[in-house]
């Protein structure tokens, strides 16, 4: 008997250091979602929960680039979430890890990378491959994203186009926190992330996007995780979905994946 009680213990023990749900589980959903996504989130969750009577918890992290606080490396560290959103390429990444349902995959939008300057500079003219590599080679300071859109610029744009060496002195990787913050306080000159993350920045101006030629189009994702509540993250991811909410979306610079 008393071996069985400390069997019991020990097994009671081992289920604690797993994955806690929340006591309060049935009156929220807990969110991980990247900053690609979030300026639409951010108008759309208050409007989930005044509809369903059901909370969001959100936590912010990038889709990867292995900072503390990216969705990854909470998912690793057994942080509780019933859904996230991230880009593609980080979904297929914490899918290959086993921490979400592929099944209830769905792509939200597309992104395109942008720039920013602080606010009340002159606005540089990006508008051809010329013009966007000669302002990158006459700026004092570039920041660009630890996650998709800077990966793509600082490991395949930037070599490709042959600029590289010369600019990567000046740059620098932001991590846990908008590139455009990192403008308006004046850190750096100019900077490159989703457009949808540059806009929603006060003390920054959005430039414009980087030439057509040089584009990257993120596809924004979500879907539920394989340790949450699956009944409330399909009625969360169905929401965001929702072709009615296409007009919002777009006002904040994302496209909506046509669901017609």
């Amino acid at each position: 008997m008393i071996a069985r009680r400390l069997f019991l213990v020990s097994l009671a023990a081992v289920l604690a250091s797993c994955t806690t749900v929340p006591n309060d589980k049935r009156e929220k959903i807990v969110v991980f979602s990247s900053g690609g996504f979030f300026a639409a989130y951010d108008e759309l969750a208050p409007q989930f929960e005044k509809e369903t009577g059901i909370k969001l918890e959100t936590h912010k992290g990038s889709s990867s680039g292995g900072a503390p606080d990216s969705i990854p490396e909470r998912l690793k560290r057994g942080e509780y979430a019933d859904v996230v959103i991230l880009s593609e390429n980080g979904f297929k990444n914490i899918a290959s890890m086993g921490f979400v349902e592929t099944d209830s995959r769905t792509d939200l939008v597309k992104s395109k990378i942008g720039m920013a300057v602080k606010e009340g500079a002159d606005i540089p003219d990006i508008s051809s491959p010329e013009k966007f590599q000669a302002v990158l080679i006459n700026a004092e300071s570039i920041g660009y994203s630890a996650s998709a859109s800077g990966r793509y610029l600082s490991t395949k744009l930037w070599p490709k186009i042959g600029i590289w060496d010369e600019i990567k002195g000046k740059t620098e990787r932001i991590l846990s926190e908008r590139v455009a913050a990192v403008i308006a306080r004046g850190n750096v000159e100019i900077g490159f992330q989703q457009i949808s993350e540059i806009l929603p920045i006060p003390g920054a101006s959005y430039a414009g996007p980087i030439p057509e030629e040089y584009q990257k189009v993120t596809i924004f994702t979500t879907g539920a995780t394989t340790h949450g509540d699956r009944d409330l993250a399909l009625k969360l991811i169905s929401y965001l979905s929702d072709p009615d909410k296409a007009e919002t979306i777009s006002s904040v610079g994302l496209e909506p994946i046509n669901r017609k």
